[in-house]
C-alpha cells in the first residue's frame, strides 16, 4: 500500500508538473466563451489525470473468460446498455466508475492482445455508425486503430480500408491490428497511406459506412505538451483544421455510395471543429442530410455527460469526475 502511495504521489508530481500554462489559459478563454458554466468541471477533470478512467474493450478473437470474471471481480461492468439501436452481441466493454488503468498488454509478435484500453466515449463513433457483415467500410484517418479493431468486434465487412497519412502513425496503425486481428482477416483489410482529402477521388462511390475521425486539437494532450514552442506552434496551426476537417469530409462524402453514412468525430471541445465543420457540410452539401443519433444518445446517458442545446445528429461528450469520458463529438451523415 505505502509503494502504491508513493508512485502514485510520484506520478501526480510528474502530471501536476506537466500541464502546459499556454493551451490552458488558451482553452479557459475559448471554452469559458463556448461552455460556460460547463467548462470549470470539465477543466478540472481534464487538469487532474488522476481521475481519469478507462474502458477496457474485449478482443473476440482472443476470448478470455477468466479475463471477464476478473473485471467483474474488480467492479468493472459493460459500458452500453443491451437497449441501444445498435449493440452487437460480440462488442463488449467494460468500465467501472472508479479511476485508474487496468494494466496493458505488449504487442508481442504472432500473439493476439485479449483487451484494448481507451477512452470509452471514443466508442461512440463506432456504435453510431452501425456497420453490418459484408458492408464495405472506410476508416479514413484510422491511426491509432481503436476505433477500426472495435469495428471488427462489431462486424466482418466486406472491404475494409483503413487509411492514415502519416507515416509514423501508420506504422502504429498496423502494429495495432496485428495485435488484435486474426491473419485470414488482416488479409482482408487494407491499409493505406493515402491523403485523405484525395481519397474521395481515386475511390468514387465506394463504400457503404466512412468513419471519419479527424485529425483535431486533442484537448486532453495538448494540456500536457512538455514543450511551449511546441505547443504555442500548436495553438497557431489550430485555425487551419477546421479547413483541412471540411476537406476530409467533402472527400468522405464523394467515397460513399448513396444512401451509404458517414458519422465525423473528434476528441475536442471546440465548436470551430465540431459543429461548425457539420454546418459548413449540410449547407454546402445538396446530397447530405444529417442523421437523427439520439436514441443512442438517450441509451448512454447512465455513463457519459452530453453538452445540452445540441442537435439531434449530434453529440459531445463533456468529461466529468466519476464519468471521465471524452471531450468526444460525434456527428452523423447520410448520402442521399
Amino acid at each position: 500500500f505505502l509503494l502504491s502511495l508513493k508512485l502514485e504521489n510520484k506520478t501526480k508530481g510528474k502530471l501536476q508538473k506537466q500541464i502546459c500554462q499556454v493551451a490552458l489559459d488558451h482553452f479557459e478563454k475559448q471554452y469559458t466563451t463556448e461552455l460556460g458554466e460547463a467548462w470549470a468541471s470539465v477543466r478540472d477533470v481534464l487538469t487532474y489525470p488522476l481521475c481519469w478512467q478507462y474502458a477496457i474493450l474485449l478482443n473476440k478473437f482472443s476470448p478470455s473468460a477468466e479475463l471477464e470474471n476478473t473485471l467483474r471481480v474488480k467492479g468493472y461492468h459493460p459500458a452500453f446498455p443491451g437497449s441501444l439501436p445498435y449493440l452487437p452481441a460480440s462488442f463488449k466493454c467494460y468500465i467501472r466508475r472508479t479511476p485508474g488503468r487496468f494494466p496493458a498488454q505488449k504487442h508481442q509478435a504472432g500473439k493476439l492482445k485479449e483487451y484494448y484500453l481507451l477512452n470509452a466515449a471514443s466508442l461512440l463513433p463506432v456504435l453510431a455508425l452501425e456497420v453490418k457483415d459484408g458492408e464495405d467500410v472506410l476508416d479514413l484517418c484510422a491511426a491509432p486503430g481503436g476505433k477500426s479493431v472495435a469495428t471488427l468486434q462489431c462486424a466482418y465487412p466486406g472491404q475494409f480500408h483503413c487509411n492514415e497519412y502519416d507515416d509514423l502513425r501508420s506504422r502504429w496503425l498496423k502494429q495495432t491490428i496485428e495485435s488484435f486481428i486474426p491473419d485470414p482477416l488482416i488479409n482482408l483489410i487494407m491499409v493505406s497511406k493515402l491523403d485523405g482529402r484525395q481519397i474521395g477521388d481515386l475511390k468514387p462511390e465506394l463504400y457503404d459506412k466512412v468513419l471519419v475521425d479527424a485529425p483535431c486539437s486533442n484537448d486532453r494532450s495538448w494540456l500536457f505538451s512538455s514543450d511551449i514552442q511546441q505547443a504555442t506552434l500548436r495553438l497557431i496551426q489550430r485555425k487551419k483544421l477546421p479547413s483541412l476537417q471540411f476537406q476530409l469530409l467533402r472527400s468522405a462524402i464523394k467515397a460513399l455510395r448513396t444512401g451509404g453514412s458517414l458519422v465525423y468525430s473528434t476528441c475536442t471541445l471546440s465548436k470551430a471543429e465540431n459543429s461548425d465543420v457539420i454546418n459548413l457540410i449540410l449547407n454546402s452539401c445538396s446530397n447530405v442530410m444529417p442523421v437523427d443519433i439520439t436514441e443512442m444518445a438517450k441509451g448512454v446517458s447512465q455513463e457519459f455527460t452530453f453538452l445540452s442545446g445540441m442537435q439531434q445528429h449530434e453529440l459531445l461528450v463533456l468529461p466529468e469526475k466519476g464519468r471521465a469520458w471524452g471531450p468526444m463529438y460525434v456527428a452523423k451523415l447520410k448520402k442521399m
